[in-house]
């Protein structure tokens, strides 16, 4: 059973920082992309970030660009989110999915097969 577990979600205060981790287990995914997404109450999911499996391709919602920095260790079967001068609006439940083997990094949703339950992120103003 293939499964994508998420942790290092949190409550912290505008301009703080976390880090999302999302391990996978069932399946390698060291030739996939890795993906972040986020869905906030009311709204429907966005892209946030992605990576390919080499790391040279990766992809940045443009209101995350310069805050955040999606990463990976194939070794570990595991992708990161460092999330820095975080803001009230990037509140929301973020996802962790596995998207298609490539070598460039994928926005569309719907090219991810497989997906985490979500953490939840609250940032307080």
């Amino acid at each position: 059973q293939v499964q994508l577990v998420e942790s290092g979600g949190g409550l912290v205060q505008a301009g703080g920082s976390l880090r999302l981790s999302c391990t996978a287990s069932g399946r390698t995914f060291s030739r996939s992309v890795m993906g972040w997404f986020r869905q906030a109450p009311g709204k429907e999911r966005e892209f946030v970030a992605a990576i390919s499996w080499t790391g040279v391709s990766i992809l940045y919602e443009e209101s995350v660009k310069g805050r955040f920095t999606i990463s990976r260790d194939n070794t570990k079967n595991t992708v990161y989110l460092q999330m820095n001068s975080l803001k009230p609006e990037d509140t929301a439940v973020y996802y962790c999915a596995g998207g298609p083997n490539g070598p460039r990094a994928v926005v569309a949703g719907s090219r991810y097969d497989y997906w985490g339950q979500g953490t939840q992120v609250t940032v307080s103003s």
